[in-house]
């Protein structure tokens, strides 16, 4: 299998319709809050949505844009990243996702608009296990490791272990599964909330580890993997630090996180993540309610191109 870098250079984006926080999943998402249900609230999320394209692609990033369907609803329809993946093998993967309403989201013709421009070899889905209620939701999920071939796996009623193993056999990736908690003692919904890989460099709330052997495990696989570990606390993963991608652009690489992220880190973390790329910070405050960040906006396409 061909290795890929870490960082690709495009995305797919989905701009949302029906915008609100998600009744369904407010009960293990410790990051979310609620907020009303209203056009109002659509339409800050879709200038967010715009602003963030357009600062994207300023930078270099291709962004494959999709408006949402009107119908069904689908309140986390902005966040893409957890019902398909991209490999740069061509296949494509169907996640199966715990909220129903989620459930929507998976649209068989993005793949085939993404198919014009790219060659997709196989759809790989995973969405049949729904039915056993199994579940894993992409990139929220599963944190990968291209190069390496690693994939973290914090468990949680969104990411089973069987599954991840899963998904490791078929794509030639080696588990790292551990468990981490928040405040409340709750598992974390997402391991993408505490934990971002980037070429050199790994963001991580190790601390939200509790077993320390896992603890030590984590940390040393990052390090093998040669990367320089940049610990977060339980504070600023609270202010999505970690849910951040890095992402290829025209001269330089970017890491995209929130402007809450961005001003939640110290100036040494941001000087040891500076040496590698530059901080790309997007305004998302509306989009943050339904608790999800940056990095849950973007579904990276690895695909060999036509």
């Amino acid at each position: 299998m061909q290795e890929n870098p870490q960082a690709t250079n495009a995305v797919a984006m989905i701009r949302p319709h029906h915008f609100y926080p998600n009744p369904e999943t407010a009960a293990d998402n410790a990051f979310q809050r609620a907020a009303e249900n209203s056009d109002e609230l659509s339409g800050r999320a879709q200038g967010e949505f715009d602003h963030a394209v357009q600062s994207l692609r300023d930078a270099g990033v291709t962004v494959h844009f999709f408006e949402d369907t009107a119908e069904p609803e689908k309140p986390d329809a902005i966040f893409p990243n957890n019902w398909f993946s991209t490999h740069e093998d061509g296949r494509v993967v169907l996640y199966p996702m715990f909220s129903p309403v989620r459930r929507r989201e998976r649209r068989r013709e993005i793949i085939d608009v993404l198919e014009k421009n790219y060659r997709v070899t196989d759809v790989v889905d995973y969405s049949e296990y729904e039915k056993r209620d199994l579940f894993l939701e992409g990139t929220g999920s599963l944190v990968l490791d291209h190069p390496n071939r690693v994939a973290y796996v914090s468990l949680s009623k969104r990411a089973n272990r069987e599954l991840a193993e899963k998904f490791c056999s078929d794509f030639e990736y080696d588990p790292v599964v551990f468990e981490s908690t928040g405040d409340d003692g709750r598992p974390v919904y997402h391991t993408n909330v505490m934990l971002c890989v980037g070429s050199n460099f790994a963001l991580i709330g190790l601390e939200m580890i509790g077993d320390k052997k896992a603890r030590e495990n984590v940390r040393d696989r990052l390090e093998k993997s040669g990367k320089e570990v940049i610990e977060l606390t339980r504070s600023q993963i609270g202010d999505f630090a970690g849910n951040a991608l890095e992402l290829r652009g025209k001269q330089c690489g970017s890491l995209v996180l929130s402007e809450r992220a961005a001003a939640a880190l110290t100036n040494d973390q941001r000087a040891k993540i500076e040496q590698y790329v530059s901080l790309l910070p997007l305004s998302l405050p509306t989009i943050e309610l339904a608790g999800g960040s940056a990095r849950c906006m973007l579904a990276e396409i690895f695909l060999p191109r036509r």
